[in-house]
């Protein structure tokens, strides 16, 4: 290993110990809440009154004013702030002293939102808290918080190590040959290394207008560098950046027979998603002149319009994404649609969403021609069927599928996915294993019509569309069928074990537009890969993540590459702290 990474190696080993050292001893239950599950899926809502009163009727009204309140539902996405914000709608009741939230991660890779509320005695309510008023420090990220107003800090940093050992397969040359990202020497054969990291603060709030009326908005910066080789440069890079930027109304209602409604309108760079990102989450892209490619700090769209509308068990948004992309690859895309989603029997989670992309310049590519994404449309539609409640063994499945077609010329593509598993909650290490199909056309070049699926903006982390650690990066989500057999181990209550074993092929042979070293394959048989990512939750503040992955060439990457280097194995270990 080379002197500066043996160097990066022992200054980032030192900090961690001496970090370590200190957050052991530090009050957990004095910090404010990590964002790791930022974006995941709520697999429950539970509202807890501490001191419930004698009025069931009550009891049973302010619990309804929560969930109303915090319109957070299971299957929708959980963003801190914005929960936090809600949540200040409700405590603007008089019968409602204090009310927080925590999350807990879901036995099937989501969050379980807990709310705590505190009645009120006697009228009786808290007073003003924050590190702005006479509380002091103690209550920071909160600014200032009272009569329905709500100030919040938010500060977020991360330090990363990564490694490779045959980057690429050793054969960066060929794999790499035209890429804009690779700069410099990028990793290859042997090992390389690098450090990364970033700082992302920022600003949150949300004050009333009216008693239904709430205006909240946002902003924020982020931070990043990296330093070592990489894969894709060995060039010392940082960036400083706006983030989250934008403003937003949301208020409600609900009648005496107990329906609920509520609204919200927001615009501005913020970050968006649809079901669990098959087809739209990382609305930012990170890496080169950025820094922080591995990371991945950035999800703020340069500009996003989302109108969000949920009656009871009915929710549907209308939007409009600009995505935030690098300049020197930007494709000038806008993504426009409407996503529908409910509860049906208490069990199944459905979404329907129906989007297109009005002005592209992104290409597709085939042996008699190119053309482009604009004039895009999607149809896709989602299940999710969990009978169990959470803290309950029981069966899992989901499914989806989406239709691609364009506009501006013959297009036909489809993607599927479908997952089945089991939640042994009683058992020892609370196991959750499930099994993923999941297949995106390719292009076949017998025929006129493009079959080939777009990814548009799929990802989010290697538990969701991040298909392999390492195989991700060479094969995106097109022309790729993957099965996927994870395990969720919970050894410890503060420890997450997640093994997964991957098998990729090709749906075609012809694979224009993917990497352009393997633009034609000799088969479809592609790799096989064994992941292992371990979280350790220090505190409510503090999160430990490390992976080591090894991914094995098969037939279609051998034959295609020739002399190579098998397995590509990749290391890594991140420190987060959130507030």
């Amino acid at each position: 290993m080379p002197l500066r990474m043996r160097c990066l190696h022992a200054v980032f080993t030192l900090t961690l110990a001496l970090f370590l050292a200190f957050i052991v001893s530090w009050d957990a239950a004095a910090q404010g809440l990590i964002d790791p599950g930022r974006n995941l899926p709520i697999e429950a809502v539970e509202v807890r009154l501490v001191n419930p009163s004698t009025d069931t009727a009550l009891n049973s009204r302010l619990e309804d004013l929560v969930r109303r309140s915090v319109a957070a539902f299971p299957s929708g996405r959980y963003a801190q702030q914005q929960v936090a914000a809600s949540l200040e709608r409700a405590r603007r009741s008089a019968d409602i002293a204090d009310i927080s939230h925590t999350v807990d991660f879901g036995p099937t890779g989501g969050v379980v939102l807990r709310i705590t509320v505190t009645l009120s005695e006697d009228g009786a309510r808290a007073g003003p808290r924050g590190a702005l008023t006479e509380r002091g420090a103690q209550d920071f990220p909160v600014l200032y918080e009272a009569g329905g107003t709500l100030l919040r800090a938010k500060v977020e940093t991360l330090a990363m190590l990564y490694g490779n050992r045959d980057a690429w397969y050793g054969r960066p040359d060929l794999m790499l040959a035209g890429n804009p990202f690779a700069l410099g020497k990028p990793a290859g054969a042997g090992w390389s290394g690098w450090l990364e990291g970033f700082v992302h603060a920022g600003l949150y709030g949300i004050t009333p207008l009216t008693d239904t009326v709430h205006v909240y908005a946002g902003v924020s910066a982020i931070a990043s560098g990296s330093v070592g080789q990489e894969l894709f440069t060995d060039k010392t890079r940082s960036h400083l950046g706006v983030e989250d930027a934008f403003a937003g109304v949301v208020g409600g209602s609900d009648s005496d027979a107990g329906d609920r409604f509520v609204y919200a309108v927001s615009a501005g760079r913020q970050r968006f998603s649809v079901g669990d990102g098959m087809l739209l989450t990382n609305t930012a892209s990170n890496g080169l002149n950025r820094a922080a490619l591995q990371s991945n700090p950035r999800w703020a769209s340069d500009m996003v319009f989302v109108a969000k509308a949920a009656y009871n068990n009915w929710r549907a948004e209308v939007f409009q994404v600009d995505p935030d992309e690098i300049p020197e690859i930007d494709s000038k895309t806008r993504i426009e649609g409407i996503n529908i989603e409910t509860r049906a029997l208490q069990q199944f989670d459905l979404g329907l969403t129906a989007l297109r992309v009005p002005t592209s310049t992104f290409g597709y590519f085939t042996t008699t021609g190119t053309f482009t994404r604009e004039g895009l449309r999607v149809l896709d539609a989602r299940l999710r069927w969990q009978p169990a409640p959470v803290g309950s063994s029981g069966p899992f499945v989901t499914a989806e599928v989406a239709r691609q077609t364009n506009s501006r010329f013959d297009m036909r593509a489809w993607a599927l996915a479908g997952e089945a598993g089991y939640v042994f909650a009683t058992s020892a290490w609370a196991p959750t294993i499930s099994y993923r199909y999941a297949s995106f056309s390719g292009d076949d070049a017998s025929t006129s019509r493009f079959e080939r699926w777009d990814p548009l903006l799929s990802g989010g982390n290697g538990e969701t569309w991040v298909q392999g650690i390492n195989h991700f990066k060479v094969f995106q989500n097109s022309n790729l069928v993957a099965h996927r057999v994870q395990a969720r181990l919970r050894p410890m209550p503060t420890v997450e074990l997640v093994p997964q074993l991957w098998v990729f092929r090709a749906d075609s042979t012809t694979n224009l537009g993917g990497n352009p070293a393997l633009s034609f394959l000799p088969s479809k048989d592609l790799a096989t890969e064994l992941n292992l990512t371990a979280k350790y939750f220090l505190s409510r503040s503090v999160m430990l993540q490390g992976h080591v992955a090894a991914t094995y060439a098969r037939s279609a990457v051998k034959d295609a590459l020739g002399p190579l280097s098998s397995p590509w194995v990749s290391t890594m270990l991140f420190l987060r702290i959130g507030f």
